[in-house]
């Protein structure tokens, strides 16, 4: 496999443009979260393709060679390393010149899920800009006015949840899995995952057995599963404890019609409603 991806990116340097032959700038991104920055800061100044389609699973993202001559062109990536196997793969083995690593802002060991903390998410903004500035000098200004902008509207977006969510301090935040460590953290939420960081990986007995004390030992009134999960768990353990079930989007897996914004707004309903506080 990685002797054909080499030999594919060879083919692919020889096929290239040369400097100067491409017609305006261009930013690739891994995932909805980073796409939403790249393109709030670009503006109409360059264009932005996630290799992630709309519905799709940002944790599983392939590139297939259409989106290899992609991201391999461009001018500048924005990427999560360690996220998606495939991608690093391709950066290994030609280096973007103008990269921005989103990983510096999440603990990658524990949990990838660290634009659910919007300041967080803000930070990236600001290095795109600095990345752009350096592809596009001309355009500086613009760059740094996008990422400010950006700045405004995700430090709105944290103020709602951090006045929606003040009663709630020290609250048991339980979810079908632990996608949710970093909005926990900033809003002084108790994470308690029915599985680990892997949806995939189904909890053990002693595990939903530990979720059932949690439960009845706080005042509890809802489990939230993934939109894109299979609920079963998380209904049955509901049904068992008499609670209510609710929806929250980790942001990976984004529909055509949805975008960071808005579903974070819906995270944040879902929790001013689910919540005891």
């Amino acid at each position: 496999m990685r002797f054909l991806l080499v030999l594919v990116l060879l083919l692919l340097a020889g096929c290239s443009p040369a400097a100067g032959e491409e017609e305006g700038l261009t930013v690739v991104t891994s995932s909805h979260p980073l796409e939403f920055v790249a393109t709030a800061v670009a503006g109409d100044r360059a264009a932005v393709t996630n290799l992630v389609a709309p519905g799709a699973d940002s944790h599983d993202a392939d590139v297939s060679t259409r989106q290899l001559a992609t991201l391999v062109d461009a001018d500048v990536v924005v990427h999560l390393s360690t996220l998606q196997p495939a991608v690093d793969d391709v950066l290994a083995s030609r280096p973007p010149e103008h990269l921005v690593d989103a990983a510096r802002y999440a603990d990658l060991e524990d949990d990838p899920h660290f634009w659910l903390d919007p300041t967080r998410l803000a930070r990236v903004g600001h290095d795109v800009a600095a990345e752009l500035s350096a592809v596009d000098p001309a355009g500086a200004d613009d760059y740094r006015a996008g990422a400010a902008r950006l700045d405004s509207r995700l430090g709105d977006l944290d103020a709602r949840y951090r006045d929606a969510l003040a009663g709630c301090a020290g609250a048991a935040l339980v979810t079908s899995h632990e996608a949710f460590g970093y909005l926990a953290q900033r809003y002084d939420l108790r994470q308690i995952g029915i599985a680990g960081v892997d949806p995939s990986v189904e909890p053990s007995p002693a595990r939903l057995r530990d979720v059932v004390r949690v439960v009845r030992e706080n005042p509890v009134e809802t489990i939230f599963f993934e939109a894109s999960a299979n609920p079963a768990v998380a209904e049955l353990l509901a049904t068992e404890l008499g609670v209510a079930t609710a929806v929250l989007h980790p942001v990976e897996r984004v529909e055509a019609d949805q975008d960071y914004l808005s579903l974070m707004e819906e995270n944040l309903r879902a929790l001013s409603s689910g919540l005891d506080c």
